[in-house]
């Protein structure tokens, strides 16, 4: 259903590494961009974009939104969460069973942004 997500960021060079190596571990790279956007995906479905913004006022990120990112199993989300605390990022809460049916983990990048890493049985 969605076609990609867009974050903004203000240091390109560095959000390239954090997110190269982060969607790296799902088999995901960066497919395509221009200076001040890079799209990242495994060319399956949706994306994930970051860019600067195009008003070129300061990233910031939005309060209420999040971008989620299958892990496609438990050890999947453990895994991601672990890369991204190690690439920089900072906790919002621990890999672990939220409900039933959801598994999940929760990060800021350096730029504020939050991220969800899960694992859904439906």
């Amino acid at each position: 259903m969605l076609g990609y997500t867009t974050i903004g960021v203000s240091d390109m060079a560095s959000a390239e590494e954090f997110y190269g190596a982060l969607l790296g571990e799902i088999g995901a790279k960066q497919l395509f961009g221009q200076d001040r956007i890079k799209f990242y995906g495994n060319g399956q479905g949706g994306m994930l974009a970051i860019c600067i913004p195009y008003d070129e006022q300061a990233a910031a990120s939005g309060n209420g939104t999040m971008v989620a990112i299958d892990g496609g199993s438990r050890e999947g989300v453990d895994k991601l969460y672990a890369k991204a605390i190690g690439l920089g990022a900072t906790d919002e809460g621990e890999p672990g069973e939220r409900n039933p049916v959801f598994y999940g983990a929760y990060v800021r990048d350096q730029d504020g942004n939050k991220l969800c890493f899960y694992e859904m049985k439906m």
